[in-house]
């Protein structure tokens, strides 16, 4: 049996091309489990597996907790919100009060960058990052890469456009380790003050006009603004934002080709994407959600299984 390289998924950037593909090997096996009348395998059986989530979320959390549950793992959830956390407990007295309920796999979810990394020093358990501030969102790359590949038949040579508020976003930077790990081309687009000053450094070039960007790429990968991230006003309003960089059906059947459409939610309709693209053929938003489950449960799996039972 193939391993990973790495014993906990912390970021793309820690990942070998083998790890990615071997991911995507498994998570074809994973989909088709998925799709048959009985969707459960015993894998994970002996397996505990704690979702702690420190951030809202809503897709990411129900996605891995699916994914655990089709794996036939225990599964206990943390909310920040109703813990000790509140009351000032530290987030390593947190994990390991978890960890004294023997659990071997902590998905998390953190505000700040690196939460992942300090927590794979300090406990013996495998860590799995579902965000880390505006850092890195490893399975969400993953599975935007994956819908690459079902919809187009590979990464590599394709150009991608990543769109929107780049600054916030760590969507937008593990997509990039893991295009280019592919052999993709990337690009962003977006207001100038939401694009990050070190993104060129990446191998990233950078298009500030929507439409040359769109006639440019094989695929749009659409981000939200993050207004709960921002202190100030980086553009002057919403309604301009949605007329410089928002995409409608208009724009699209005025390009000399079909894109691909990503969005990985939440959906801000009418802002920087309306419903009639959300909605639209040439959308794979729906897929993408699809995909993250089958992912999920591919990561979770092979992680589970450097462990010494």
């Amino acid at each position: 049996m193939d391993q990973l390289s790495v014993a906990h998924l912390l970021g793309i950037k820690y990942l070998k091309p083998s790890d990615i593909e071997l991911i995507f090997k498994t998570a074809d096996h994973f989909k088709e489990v998925i799709n048959r009348p009985i969707k459960k395998v015993p894998s994970l059986r002996d397996i505990t597996i704690a979702n702690l989530f420190f951030e809202n979320s809503t897709r990411t959390k129900l996605s891995f907790e699916l994914a655990e549950k089709r794996l036939s793992a225990d599964v206990i959830n943390f909310s920040a919100s109703q813990s000790s956390v509140k009351k000032g407990e530290t987030l390593i007295d947190t994990v390991n009060n978890i960890l004294s309920m023997k659990v071997d796999i902590i998905v998390m979810r953190h505000a700040n960058v690196g939460a992942g990394v300090f927590l794979a020093k300090h406990v013996n358990a495998k860590i799995i990052n579902a965000g880390d501030g505006t850092h890195e969102h490893p399975t969400q790359a993953l599975l935007d890469s994956y819908s690459i590949r079902e919809k187009l038949g590979t990464v590599k040579g394709k150009k991608i456009v990543i769109i929107g508020d780049i600054l916030h976003s760590r969507v937008a930077l593990s997509n990039i380790f893991a295009l280019q790990m592919q052999g993709a081309e990337v690009k962003v687009c977006g207001p100038t003050t939401l694009i990050p000053k070190y993104i060129t450094n990446l191998g990233v070039t950078v298009e500030t006009n929507l439409k040359k960007a769109l006639e440019w790429c094989d695929v749009a990968n659409v981000l939200r603004v993050q207004n709960e991230r921002m202190d100030i006003n980086y553009f002057p309003s919403t309604r301009e934002y949605t007329q410089l960089f928002g995409i409608n059906k208009e724009i699209l059947d005025n390009l000399d080709k079909k894109i691909v459409i990503m969005h990985p939610g939440p959906i801000n309709r009418g802002v920087e994407i309306t419903s009639d693209v959300a909605d639209s053929e040439q959308s794979i938003i729906l897929n993408q959600v699809e995909n993250g489950v089958a992912i999920r449960m591919a990561v979770i799996y092979l992680l589970a299984e450097q462990i010494k039972r």
